[in-house]
């Protein structure tokens, strides 16, 4: 049984490292098994480089039809986990059908790449993009390989960014009106505001103030 088990372990590993990985910001991602590991830092419109490494384990080969990179931008919806909706493919092939027997090293670029959506993992849907390397075989089943990188996208601050009044009530027995210092704010910005109590016929004991965040 164990003879059955080894015969269907990948007989080589595989490794993507990128160009500019040791100079390169990173950050924290947290995995699906919970894990957080430190990941590359892209902004879209740029350059992705880098290298893939095939290393056969001692004493095998490769037999491959084809080995090929892809650069994924991937939506995933929690309540149909495993099935993710690509809205950015792009793919390069690396080798043509033959054998490995020693370690090899392919170099990859996708350039100018445009990655409209940033990276985000929330309650309800997760947004990421990977690089998959796949060294395709066949009976033996093909030998993938993953590598996540994160994206953020910065823009200017508006250069309209009115408050907001908004008034909420009961018709004759209460009228709050509230205002905000501006409609639009940075992720870790203050928000400054008044709540104006105009009309209060009513008993009140108290009043909570909630911010919540909502995925749409």
């Amino acid at each position: 049984m164990n003879y059955l088990l080894g015969a269907f372990k990948p007989s080589c590993n595989v490794s993507i490292a990128f160009s500019d990985g040791k100079t390169r910001k990173q950050v924290p991602l947290k995995k699906e098994n919970g894990q957080t590991v430190l990941v590359p830092l892209f902004q879209s419109q740029e350059n992705i480089t880098g290298k893939i490494t095939i290393d056969p384990l001692q004493g095998k080969k490769v037999d491959h039809n084809g080995v090929k990179i892809e650069l994924l931008g991937q939506i995933e919806m929690y309540f149909d986990r495993g099935n993710f909706y690509d809205f950015t493919s792009l793919v390069r092939e690396l080798d043509v059908p033959g054998e490995i027997y020693e370690r090899k090293t392919y170099p990859f670029e996708f350039s100018t790449v445009e990655m409209p959506y940033e990276t985000y993992n929330g309650v309800n849907v997760r947004l990421r993009y990977v690089l998959k390397v796949t060294i395709s075989r066949g009976y033996a089943g093909s030998i993938v390989e993953y590598q996540d990188f994160v994206v953020r996208n910065y823009s200017p601050l508006p250069s309209i960014n009115n408050g907001i009044k908004m008034e909420v009530g009961i018709e004759d027995c209460l009228h709050i009106e509230f205002e905000y210092n501006k409609s639009k704010y940075h992720l870790k910005d203050v928000i400054i505001g008044k709540i104006y109590f105009l009309l209060v016929r009513i008993k009140i004991k108290n009043m909570d103030l909630e911010i919540r965040r909502r995925e749409s």
